[in-house]
């Protein structure tokens, strides 16, 4: 029995084999010599220099989660727990306390831990007191996972500090 024999013809390297390379090539070109003569020009860069500027952050930035602190000293939270079942990533612990004065409850333990956080915003989306707000604090590092866990007097923040992002979210959801 003989063999079958199959005798394969490759394209000879024509133009429509190079033709997306150049292509490519041109975009890449085009890229780079825009980029070239417009910092020549003076152009204005799209990047901001970090330490010595500052990024303009919207109104809807989101930054840590933080705790809204009343006036009186005491925090807007009556550890309903929505914010830690909302959350994803499983980074709140919430141990409610009870009490005597007109909020029922309070967190008696507080904790979220920044190193696990992502900040979606679920947590603020789900409470219902305007308990937890995200901040516009981005800089949280830390040399140690046990610094990344932030504690409820680590958390609490005036609530004048955090009128605007209030005032947003009242926008945003139309409460009052």
């Amino acid at each position: 029995m003989a063999a079958r024999v199959v005798k394969v013809v490759r394209p000879a390297p024509t133009t429509k084999q190079w033709l997306p390379i150049l292509i490519g090539l041109g975009v890449a070109s085009a890229h780079f010599f825009r980029n070239l003569f417009g910092f020549i020009r003076g152009r204005q860069d799209f990047t901001v220099n970090f330490p010595e500027q500052r990024f303009v952050q919207p109104p809807a930035m989101r930054g840590m989660p933080v705790l809204v602190q009343m006036a009186n000293g005491k925090e807007r939270c009556v550890a309903c727990g929505l914010c830690e079942w909302a959350c994803p990533t499983s980074c709140i612990t919430i141990f409610p306390a009870e009490t005597a004065a007109e909020v029922e409850r309070f967190p008696e333990v507080f904790d979220i831990d920044m190193a696990r956080c992502m900040f979606c915003g679920l947590c603020e989306e789900a409470c219902p007191e305007e308990a937890i707000v995200m901040s516009r604090q981005v800089e949280i590092s830390s040399y140690s996972r046990r610094g990344s866990l932030w504690r409820k007097q680590d958390l609490l923040v005036p609530e004048a500090e955090l009128k605007p992002r209030l005032d947003y979210l009242r926008a945003q959801y139309a409460r009052k």
